[in-house]
């Protein structure tokens, strides 16, 4: 019965990864795969993420389920870190989340929710978005359309992006990112931001707020702006949250659905309705980094220890984001790229061209998807004189 079954092309970035490994330039950067990484190329595992695992390994006193909707201590500490602890939404019993495998497995869980709860709605992406949004989207059976986000210029087109808005069909759903926009880097303005607003209440539009990474723009308060302005300002609204980045437990796989209703008693009919998605889709999610969240977070001095580390990580991006655009002042190419220094985020869209990477890799031996989306993290202040000499070679 498989003999029909046709092979398909494999993930561009896990490729990426082969050819790298395989490459024999000892010069080689890898910009591709999008992962945090330190001064020495490691993603490492923060001392709060090592501390809280030492501790849960002494208290642990058992492997049993953890529900549906996961750990309600991970709840506890998960909601105030996206929408404030003051914030009127969960003063008012708005709000509630279930733990899920990763922001990935939360967005699965909410395009399901989509589709059966809200069925013959369209959900409209950025152009360009992350592109597992694409696959999770479609998978669940949900028409899927795009909107308008860079312009030709490698620029945020708002404009672009505020005409599609207004022209979207009443009660569909909107994928917005709340920050750190992947692959791009660029981010929305306060400003901006309440125009969506406006926009999304005018339409009567749901929107989908995928929250990834929190914590690697501005700050954690700082860059939850959007999330906490429409939760706090619509009857209404999805978010999907992962603490798989900004705690560095990427195979842990450490995920949030959040829905935002108009009351308590809505959120309730709600909850029980995602509670049957999660369960026809893997019946309970993985515990141990929701443990480990949920252990940092309940503890003053873990928190603090892990608020400084990832002060050290997004300080370290937005840093080599300021010192590769003036490696390339040499070239005269700092203007031209201005824009890396500008974005926010482990991602950047750089402006390269499919060919300029194409050469880039095969002439430099530097691997980045073909978009010219790179990853900052992946720059260090050894290999930027050798990624600014090679960009140069390939603008010429």
């Amino acid at each position: 019965m498989f003999e029909h079954i046709e092979r398909v092309p494999g993930d561009a970035i896990l490729g990426l990864i082969e050819a790298f490994k395989k490459d024999t330039n000892p010069q080689k950067v890898d910009l591709g795969v999008g992962v945090y990484r330190d001064t020495q190329g490691n993603t490492p595992v923060m001392r709060a993420v090592k501390e809280a695992e030492a501790r849960l390994l002494k208290n642990e006193t058992t492997k049993t389920y953890i529900g549906s909707h996961g750990s309600p201590s991970y709840g506890e500490v998960v909601l105030p870190m996206v929408f404030g602890a003051e914030s009127p939404v969960l003063k008012a019993n708005r709000a509630s989340a279930t733990q899920s495998p990763g922001g990935t497995g939360a967005l699965r869980l909410a395009a399901d929710f989509i589709a059966t709860q809200l069925p013959g709605k369209g959900i409209w992406v950025s152009d360009p978005t992350w592109p597992n949004h694409h696959g999770i989207f479609t998978a669940a059976g949900i028409e899927l359309h795009k909107y308008p986000y860079v312009d030709p210029d490698n620029r945020l087109d708002f404009d672009g992006m505020r005409a599609a808005l207004k022209s979207i069909p009443e009660g569909d759903v909107v994928v917005l990112h709340a920050c750190c926009h992947n692959p791009t880097g660029f981010d929305l303005s306060h400003d901006q931001w309440q125009e969506v607003l406006e926009i999304v209440r005018e339409r009567k539009l749901l929107p989908l707020i995928d929250f990834a990474y929190q914590g690697f723009g501005e700050g954690l308060d700082e860059d939850a702006y959007g999330v906490r302005l429409l939760a706090e300002n619509l009857d209404e609204a999805i978010i999907t949250s992962s603490c798989s980045k900004n705690f560095g437990i990427y195979c842990e796989r450490t995920g949030c659905l959040i829905m935002v209703a108009k009351d308590s008693e809505q959120m309730d009919n709600i909850r029980s309705q995602v509670a049957i998605v999660a369960r026809e889709n893997y019946s309970n999610p993985p515990a141990h980094g929701g443990a480990i969240v949920s252990e940092i977070l309940h503890d003053a001095e873990l928190t603090a220890l892990w608020r400084e580390e990832l002060t050290e990580m997004r300080d370290r991006i937005n840093t080599l984001r300021r010192d590769f655009v003036e490696a390339l002042k040499p070239y005269g190419l700092d203007e031209k790229y201005a824009c890396v220094a500008e974005q926010r985020g482990m991602f950047s869209y750089t402006g390269l061209t499919p060919e300029q990477v194409d050469r880039l890799r095969d002439e430099f031996g530097i691997y980045m998807v073909r978009s010219g989306r790179a990853n900052v993290a992946g720059f260090s202040h050894e290999n930027l004189p050798y990624l600014a000499k090679a960009i140069a070679a390939v603008n010429d």
